[in-house]
């Protein structure tokens, strides 16, 4: 009997998402030059076969978890409007939100990742990317200072995110995005402010 096409994409769709998983957690763990394709196996579950079977080497892990994440923020970027978000800023960190929990354990392996791992710069060089094409859309701001912000907020944001994966998850991502987005579009004060009301609701 034939096997159905989808099962059969199910499993590769498995397989090839325990082998990230397992690269990403030993990227946690040590550097990247130190973890070899039967680490990955054992990680995963699988045999080198089968490793084999969909990636050439570690490098190549690599450059599909790159162009995941390369789609994903792409997605996201393109429904995202400045102009209807700025009132609602919670609704661009919700995008966020939803990327990290199609996978919250493969994203906590990213964020622990050793900071001599190129792949961290890489991901923080990919979300200014992202955010800079959103911006020039709306603020005429020169070189220098798009910069600026650029480096102040993403480099904020991520070590909010990192320091939540990295302590445990005792609040909920969703609250984590709140705070992030308040802080980002109102600032200290605006923050300040928020945090006095939602205590006196």
């Amino acid at each position: 009997m034939p096997k159905n096409p989808r099962t059969v994409d199910r499993r590769i769709l498995k397989t090839k998402r325990a082998i990230k998983t397992a690269f990403a957690k030993l990227l946690s763990e040590k550097d990247i030059n130190d973890i070899t394709i039967s680490d990955i196996a054992a990680y995963a579950d699988i045999n080198r076969k089968t490793f084999y079977n969909y990636y050439s080497g570690i490098y190549e892990v690599v450059d599909e978890i790159e162009n995941d994440l390369v789609d994903k923020f792409d997605e996201m970027v393109t429904e995202i409007d400045l102009r209807k978000n700025v009132n609602s800023p919670y609704m661009v960190f919700e995008k966020i939100t939803a990327v990290i929990n199609t996978d919250p354990d493969f994203f906590g392996y990213l964020m622990n990742m050793n900071d001599n791992v190129s792949l961290m710069t890489k991901l923080v060089d990919l979300l200014k990317d992202k955010t800079r094409s959103i911006l020039v859309r709306y603020l005429d701001l020169s070189n220098e200072r798009m910069e600026l912000m650029l480096e102040y907020t993403i480099t904020g944001i991520v070590a909010v995110y990192r320091n939540w994966f990295n302590t445990g998850r005792s609040r909920p991502i969703e609250a984590i995005s709140v705070d992030i987005s308040e802080l980002c579009f109102k600032g200290i004060n605006g923050f300040l402010d928020f945090d006095v009301r939602a205590a006196t609701t």
